[in-house]
């Protein structure tokens, strides 16, 4: 697992864990890590890390610090850090996040926005290059007759 290897962080820890025969309707918060193998339906809120497992189905917002799915996702998810669409996970819904990465064989379906991005350039014209001035005696623009 690629999440907080960088930067270990005691809410990296994975303290709850709906496992894959379980099913979870409703509001979790944790102020851990969560991962998910089941069945979650609702909303889920995680100070640390969520980890949708291959066999993991989720019908909810994410609201976390990094985010990696393996199994479906169908959902806004917001994350303070990274995203992470591994190469069997699929993610139906709205992104915000730091950091997004999608492995080959992942799906993903919906609009991103990157915190932190700076705006565009404004993209202009090249300016036109001034003609130099005409020598005296000679003809400029002109037409054949």
């Amino acid at each position: 697992m690629a999440l907080g290897k960088d930067k270990p962080r005691g809410s990296d820890r994975i303290e709850t864990v709906i496992g894959p025969n379980a099913r979870f309707s409703g509001k979790l918060e944790t102020d851990g890590g969560l991962r998910i193998d089941g069945l979650c339906e609702g909303s889920i809120q995680a100070a640390g890390n969520v980890i949708v497992g291959e066999q993991g189905r989720v019908l909810a917002d994410i609201k976390a610090s990094n985010v990696s799915v393996s199994g479906a996702v169908k959902g806004k998810i917001i994350a303070s850090g990274r995203l992470e669409i591994l190469s069997t996970g699929k993610v139906w819904g709205d992104i915000a996040v730091a950091s997004f990465l999608v492995e080959e064989g992942g799906f993903f379906r919906g609009q991103s926005l990157m915190a932190g991005a700076e705006e565009p350039p404004l993209l202009k014209a090249p300016e036109a290059k001034a003609e130099p001035p005409a020598l005296e005696g000679e003809v400029v623009d002109a037409e054949e007759s």
